[in-house]
């Protein structure tokens, strides 16, 4: 008798343990999370394709959480058919064992022919699913609204910004498999923060870990690109009876461009990695505190500047960690603008979301947007209540007939305040300081300050004119300033407060 004659399969003597081994509660339980799952996915998605507007919770379930539980299903079947099958060999005396597989048994060969098929269709189904998830987690509705409460406000100042269409992944992230692993495993520690509820309110910004914006801003904007002097108009409102307007154009001298061209020598993009490198020392987390400043032009020559009040020892300087200027750094705001009211009332003024001829409407609107409240819906009733009071009480005759216009400027002050305002998150124009400009923040003001001396007596400029140039200013449609107007006119005579910085006095709230 041969080898192969006396192996004898213990299945064959006891073929009842080998029927019906899918009939056990472990097997069952996933072909029903399973079979629920595939349900679920084939609803959700439909639901997510016909939708008019995506929904980010919906994506959750339809990419990530189904997909989960289908899996996990599929897991468990075959899971319960091994536990089955050793009980069953167990209770009738047989020591457990692989199973034979055998391709010239008809009824194995068709059982391999179905799983091979069941994994194949299964592959191909899961690397679409794979990629329609991998899609939705760098979507604007995953990062924004998915942790509502969290993101809320960075979410709403997004939506009003100029980049409202660039994705936040194309800013945050970028291209290439590193960085997206980098931010995935960050955005597991936020969950983490975002479920016990201790995340920071507000979120801390700028974020310090974030991409060099050569591999993200420049993607998109090209810095060698000349672009000389450009116009910009500035219009304001004064706090009086009137709202009397107050009109600045100033030419701006945006420079750039490509240094073998000789394009690179002045204007504010002089600050650009492209013909210089500018490197600073901040004191603060924001970076709104610069002690020193190193400067090596496109020659190799350096030199470094120290703020005159600064206690930074050279031995501190040399251990101290150091940045690289780029975009980020000036344009620090580009997407997530928080913008203080004073701009805010002055932008709906002049673009006639409310009327410019209610008296005291600029001095009102920004004393009630920065008044103290609570919660978002306190404001929101304090603003409808406090303006209609007021021209009830002050001005009976203009709130009846101009009863629309009130209530034009409560809704347009509502929206104003649920744009920039956020109480449960703390957050408000101060917290997020805008380096663009010196009129309500630092800006500029943190190096060009006239305060950073170098060892031989070389001082970073303050004069106005290294940036923009005072084309002409106007009040109530009166020229006050014209060309060649080498300095500002103050619209209110300040006396000689040359040393003082813009947002020294305009904070941004209440007041000019």
């Amino acid at each position: 008798m041969t080898e192969d004659t006396q192996r004898v399969d213990p299945l064959r003597d006891h073929p009842p343990v080998s029927q019906n081994l899918i009939r056990n509660p472990i097997s069952l339980i996933g072909l029903a999370l399973a079979g629920v799952a595939v349900a679920n996915i084939v609803l959700l998605v439909l639901i997510d394709v016909l939708a008019s507007r995506s929904s980010p919770y919906i994506g959750v379930l339809a990419y990530m959480v189904a997909p989960g539980f289908l899996v996990l299903g599929l897991i468990l079947v075959p899971i319960g058919l091994v536990i089955e099958r050793r009980r069953r060999l167990r209770a009738v005396g047989v020591p457990p064992h692989f199973p034979r597989f055998d391709l010239n048994n008809p009824a194995q060969r068709s059982t391999f022919a179905f799983l091979l098929s069941f994994v194949v269709i299964f592959a191909l189904v899961s690397s679409v699913g794979s990629y329609k998830a991998y899609e939705f987690t760098d979507s604007v509705d995953f990062c924004g609204q998915l942790c509502h409460t969290v993101m809320h406000p960075e979410f709403t100042a997004y939506e009003a910004s100029p980049h409202a269409r660039v994705a936040c992944v194309e800013c945050h992230v970028g291209s290439g498999a590193s960085w997206y692993v980098k931010s995935k495993l960050s955005g597991m520690r936020q969950v983490y923060y975002t479920a016990l509820g201790t995340y920071p309110r507000p979120i801390p910004t700028p974020v310090h870990n974030l991409r060099p914006a050569q591999q993200t801003c420049e993607q998109c904007h090209w810095p060698r690109k000349f672009w000389g002097a450009q116009l910009k108009t500035f219009t304001h409102y004064g706090d009086d009876e009137q709202n009397t307007p107050r009109v600045l154009r100033m030419l701006m001298k945006v420079g750039g461009g490509d240094p073998r061209l000789g394009q690179a020598g002045e204007g504010i993009h002089w600050h650009m990695n492209i013909a210089n490198k500018v490197t600073y020392i901040a004191s603060d987390e924001q970076r709104q505190v610069i002690p020193w400043v190193r400067i090596e032009d496109k020659n190799g020559r350096v030199a470094e500047y120290l703020a005159k009040d600064a206690s930074l020892t050279q031995a501190q300087i040399d251990k101290a960690d150091k940045r690289r200027m780029d975009c980020i750094d000036c344009h620090n705001r580009p997407s997530h603008i928080y913008v203080p009211p004073d701009a805010s009332v002055d932008q709906a003024i002049t673009g006639r979301a409310i009327d410019a001829t209610l008296p005291f409407i600029k001095q009102q609107g920004v004393a009630v947007l920065t008044a103290d409240y609570k919660t978002s819906d306190e404001a929101q009733n304090a603003i409808a209540t406090t303006i209609t009071k007021f021209y009830q009480d002050k001005y009976p005759q203009i709130a009846s007939a101009k009863a629309d216009s009130v209530k034009g400027a409560v809704v347009e002050l509502q929206r104003i305040y649920s744009t920039t305002f956020f109480p449960y998150m703390k957050v408000n124009w101060k917290t997020h300081p805008n380096n663009i400009g010196h009129m309500y923040y630092q800006g500029c003001f943190r190096c060009h300050d006239g305060n950073h001396v170098s060892k031989d007596g070389k001082v970073i400029s303050k004069d106005c004119n290294s940036c923009h140039t005072v084309m002409d200013q106007q009040e109530s449609g009166t020229q006050i300033a014209a060309v060649p107007a080498q300095t500002f006119k103050h619209p209110v005579d300040i006396g000689d407060l040359t040393g003082v910085n813009c947002s020294d006095c305009h904070s941004g709230g209440v007041g000019p």
